[in-house]
């Protein structure tokens, strides 16, 4: 079975990014509309500028072309990670450890969808905030998705 399209294109930008001494954060895949979008999210300590979105939109979309792991046609972007980016593997929740996080939920609990408090732990796919009503833990089969959350 072949892998996934975002795991192929993850393989083959991921060095690319590296070299640009950024860091690939995510590949996704999506359809908006009638519309399919390829999109690199990238990072680095510091802010992510247009420069490194494009250096790095430059350098992939050759081995995209040369590779061709997507047979349909496709709108290709690389954006920041930005400051509400989504957490979803382990290593993402473990950096933000003690950092303010927006919880959305499948169903409401207590009447809400939507939770917000700091980090406190993920173990085994249990995300645990620390909110003004107290410790709160959420399963994840109950969550929609874990994101960082700024205030402005």
């Amino acid at each position: 079975m072949s892998k996934k399209i975002t795991q192929q294109v993850w393989e083959l930008a991921q060095p690319v990014v590296e070299g640009f001494g950024l860091k690939l954060w995510d590949v996704e895949y999506v359809r908006e509309g009638a519309d399919w979008f390829l999109r690199l999210y990238i990072d680095k300590d510091g802010p992510v500028d247009i420069n490194d979105c494009e250096k790095v939109s430059r350098a992939v979309d050759p081995l995209l072309d040369e590779k061709d792991p997507i047979p349909d046609s496709y709108t290709f972007e690389v954006c920041s990670a930005g400051c509400e980016r989504v957490l979803k593997r382990p290593g993402d929740f473990q950096q933000f450890l003690d950092s303010k996080v927006l919880v959305k939920l499948y169903r409401p609990r207590d009447g809400r969808k939507e939770y917000v408090g700091v980090l406190k732990s993920y173990e085994d796919g249990t995300t645990t905030i620390e909110t003004e009503q107290g410790t709160m833990e959420f399963t994840q089969a109950e969550t929609a998705l874990v994101r960082l959350y700024a205030e402005f």
